[in-house]
């Protein structure tokens, strides 16, 4: 069996996406670097390369809120992308939220966005060409 290793970018990172294992929601995403990859894979906890602080980050090691892995990361088929798969203790937001995407981009100006019907009927010419 061929052994899948993440191609970390220019700055050594590699995205990944958090989800939820029960309820398969994405409580966060964050970046890993080769160390915090191992890591994750060593202890079976959430770990990552913090870009503000400039440091290795066990996900809830400060609030508790720890995430235990649930089974082997995937990567998706470039390689340069993961998802843990995980058992959240608590909220995954610093803002105390469930998860960190809990804002919609409502300033945006709606105008700019077609309608359903008009990203329908898109949609439907491109089928039929």
């Amino acid at each position: 069996m061929k052994v899948l290793r993440p191609k970390f970018d220019a700055n050594g990172l590699v995205p990944v996406i958090v989800q939820d294992a029960k309820n398969l929601r994405v409580p966060m995403l964050a970046y890993a670097n080769e160390e915090a990859y191992l890591l994750t894979l060593k202890t079976g906890l959430a770990t990552f390369w913090s870009r503000s602080r400039g440091k290795i980050w066990v996900k809830g090691e400060e609030s508790g809120n720890l995430m235990p892995m649930v089974g082997l990361p995937l990567i998706d088929c470039d390689g340069d992308a993961l998802i843990y798969f995980v058992m959240p203790a608590g909220p995954a937001c610093h803002t105390n939220q469930e998860t960190c995407f809990y804002r919609s981009v409502s300033s945006v100006d709606k105008a700019q966005f077609p309608s359903e019907k008009e990203a329908l009927e898109v949609m439907e010419a491109e089928v039929c060409i």
